[in-house]
């Protein structure tokens, strides 16, 4: 049993019982806050400090391989939610495709492709591109000696919704993160091959396109708000 003698003199008692009264006067007080400022959305909060966590999640929709032909267009067929089991109960909120390749496989031959630099192979251009009810991505990406990969995105949410956001309310952050749906539907993607030459006089090349393995996937937004508390020591 302690003493008030016992809290003059001992410091560790005293950091706990200054601990105790702190939580007995902040945790009522902000709980009635928050009840006094419900708004919106039915029990969501109203305006104040919110903690919004996330992890984004890659749900694969089609994937495969082609060999596109230079100056042709791969359309990606069949690409709807409705092949996936769940899908409605996921927050969809964007769209990947990654395509990759490898080294620039040019045909060539010459009396002179034995030149030094005569017989160099000329990089192709692999560009894909993603899309879902009006949101579009694109990205460009080259082969050249060690071939590669690259991805195209396209994103229907706010992603810099993340961390500690002040001066809104829970439901305009659930706003800007949470597609309500809108993810769900049909998509569209394709590739396409600039094939290029290389080689040089006498040492003729030749380059008929490009082998490209794709992967198209949903981007799917799992998140969590809570009430921003800041603790300071006592």
């Amino acid at each position: 049993m302690w003493t008030f003698d016992d809290l003059k003199t001992d410091s560790d008692k005293q950091i706990m019982v200054a601990s105790i009264v702190f939580f007995l006067l902040a945790f009522p007080a902000y709980f009635s806050f928050a009840a006094s400022g419900v708004a919106g959305a039915t029990g969501m909060g109203g305006v104040r400090d919110y903690e919004v966590s996330g992890e984004l999640m890659y749900v694969e929709l089609a994937s495969g391989g082609e060999y596109i032909a230079d100056g042709t267009t791969f359309e990606i067929e069949d690409l709807h939610t409705d092949a996936l089991d769940g899908a409605e109960d996921m927050n969809i909120v964007g769209v990947r495709l990654t395509m990759t390749y490898g080294a620039d496989d040019e045909t060539g031959g010459g009396i002179t492709c034995g030149l030094p630099g005569n017989n160099n192979n000329q990089a192709d251009t692999i560009t894909g591109a993603a899309e879902h009810a009006g949101f579009t991505g694109s990205a460009d990406g080259q082969n050249g000696g060690q071939g590669g990969s690259h991805a195209a995105e396209a994103i229907w949410y706010n992603d810099s919704m993340i961390g500690v956001i002040s001066g809104l309310s829970e439901s305009e952050i659930v706003e800007q993160i949470d597609a309500m749906g809108a993810g769900l539907g049909s998509y569209n993607a394709s590739v396409s091959v600039a094939a290029e030459s290389g080689g040089g006089a006498g040492c003729m090349h030749s380059d008929d396109g490009e082998d490209v393995s794709y992967l198209v996937e949903l981007i799917v937004f799992d998140y969590t708000i809570a009430p921003f508390i800041e603790i300071t020591d006592v």
